[in-house]
């Protein structure tokens, strides 16, 4: 499983995808920018035909007390965490309506269900996508489209590898499981949400977070 912010981490993983046997595409755009991001779905729509799934999973954090939390540091974390899935939902929910199928996952996060000190913003916007999620797997359901939210705890990132090592060392015993999870745990159950078998399920946050949440 791979995860890539630029476009070079992108070349690098399409590399790995077709090596691997598969076929990839790539393109890239800014996910704060509705318009872009918009175009960007609709240009993969219009060259295959349809478009059967999607996974909005960008994210930011700028962490911080509420006290001391900037109108612009809520602002933005919202904008890319929370508007950016709002406007990709409703960009791909027109052509997967029209071919009757759709799995649409949101990756949310255990902050979004439990509240973070430090987060007000980041756990906000993780907590408005199980809301938006809930709202569209209601409005959709009837025309094939399933919508869910897969709520990560820890798992080793970019992000995570940031923490302060004192940090990481506090959380682990919080952790019914004693690690922090992988990106293959989070891919597994996208995998999962994605496929025939889950074409029942629909409005549900599955949380990959080691028993965190619990």
């Amino acid at each position: 499983m791979g995860f890539a912010r630029n476009v070079e981490q992108l070349e690098e993983l399409r590399i790995e995808i077709t090596a691997a046997g598969g076929t990839c595409e790539m393109s890239t755009c800014d996910v704060g920018d509705g318009a872009a991001l918009a175009t960007a779905i609709e240009e993969v729509a219009e060259r295959h035909g349809r478009l059967d799934i999607m996974v909005n999973n960008a994210g930011i954090t700028r962490d911080g007390l509420i006290l001391r939390m900037s109108d612009e540091d809520f602002d933005d974390v919202l904008r890319i965490n929370l508007r950016s899935a709002f406007v990709a939902c409703r960009t791909a929910a027109r052509p997967m309506m029209r071919g009757r199928f759709g799995r649409i996952v949101n990756i949310g996060s255990v902050s979004g269900i439990m509240g973070n000190a430090g987060q007000a913003n980041y756990a906000a916007a993780k907590a408005g996508l199980i809301g938006l999620t809930k709202s569209i797997a209601k409005e959709l359901g009837g025309k094939g489209l399933t919508a869910n939210v897969i709520a990560p705890g820890f798992i080793e990132s970019d992000m995570t590898s940031a923490l302060p090592a004192a940090l990481r060392e506090a959380v682990l015993p919080a952790i019914p499981l004693k690690r922090f999870g992988t990106g293959n745990d989070i891919a597994a159950a996208v995998s999962y949400i994605t496929s025939d078998e889950a074409g029942y399920v629909t409005g549900q946050v599955l949380s990959v977070d080691g028993g965190l949440g619990m």
